[in-house]
């Protein structure tokens, strides 16, 4: 006996199809137009083909960018994910401590970016900022105007500062989950506090962390308004990411047809990245054989 579909519950996601074809399709399909045309004004333009990709994925300003964006991100990866999982294991579970300490770690959170590089200018400055001023009073000739790795450094240590807290609050969340009931068989088995983090809160943290890794690729790879702030890219192009490059190219220069070309690169590098992130976490689940018996 066949059976009747209702297809009327396709009605109730039309709006949300409406909304992403008007916030993400449409606009994806104006840059490819854009892409592979070279564009004098709004009404004189030429097809152009493949050419822009070409020009740039051949840039040796843009190949530079890249390495840099990847180092960058690559870099707040390795330090945020295990410093977000070490916070989270010493959080408190339960009482006024737990919701203290949830709020102070949110905070940085709630900063608006622009804010945040803001903040960071003020703060490293040798005169009235605390950690320009520390540095200089030990004897270290701190300057991020001057030092690639003094504004290097400044970055990353920023970025972790306003960021560990995703991480740190996805894996408090996911350890939240975890039955009290692994705890007592753990207990039981006198299980050591590394045998514990490694076969029952790790495991369950998995899901989470795809999710914060994820996250914290994607904002970290398409940074823009933090180092704007606080080096405008310098000293040189030490701290030039690729989105500064992408708005330097599309509202300074107005290379619209070059500039469409690179953020369709832009945005299939991320997703690319994203997709082996996901893949390799997943296939790290599938083959951790349980352990049993650890002490």
């Amino acid at each position: 006996m066949n059976k009747v579909r209702n297809n009327r519950a396709w009605w109730l996601i039309l709006p949300m199809l409406a909304l992403v074809a008007f916030s993400a399709i449409i606009p994806l399909m104006t840059v490819v137009n854009y892409s592979v045309q070279d564009v004098f004004d709004p009404h004189t333009r030429f097809f152009t083909g493949t050419e822009w990709f070409v020009q740039m994925l051949n840039d040796p300003s843009l190949q530079a960018a890249l390495l840099r964006q990847f180092g960058f991100s690559l870099t707040i990866l390795a330090i945020e994910v295990p410093l977000g999982i070490g916070i989270a294991l010493l959080m408190p579970k339960r009482g006024w401590q737990a919701s203290a300490v949830l709020i102070l770690v949110t905070l940085p959170l709630l900063i608006p970016w622009n804010v945040v590089g803001s903040i960071w200018q003020i703060f490293t400055r040798g005169d009235i900022g605390l950690m320009g001023w520390s540095l200089r009073e030990v004897g270290y000739a701190y300057n991020i105007t001057s030092s690639p790795l003094d504004a290097w450094l400044t970055i990353v240590l920023m970025d972790v500062w306003h960021w560990t807290s995703l991480i740190a609050l996805l894996c408090y969340s996911g350890l939240r989950a975890i039955p009290e009931a692994y705890y007592q068989a753990a207990r039981i088995d006198r299980a050591s506090r590394w045998a514990i983090f490694r076969y029952i809160q790790l495991p369950k943290l998995t899901n989470v962390l795809v999710i914060g890794v994820l996250l914290r690729f994607m904002h970290s790879f398409m940074i823009y308004a933090e180092p704007f702030v606080l080096t405008g890219g310098g000293p040189g192009n030490s701290t030039t990411f690729l989105s500064q490059s992408l708005a330097v190219m599309a509202t300074a220069q107005f290379d619209v047809g070059p500039a469409a070309a690179f953020s369709l690169i832009y945005f299939l590098i991320i997703l690319l990245v994203c997709w082996v992130f996901y893949t390799l976490i997943m296939n790290m689940q599938k083959d951790r054989v349980p352990g049993g018996g650890h002490g």
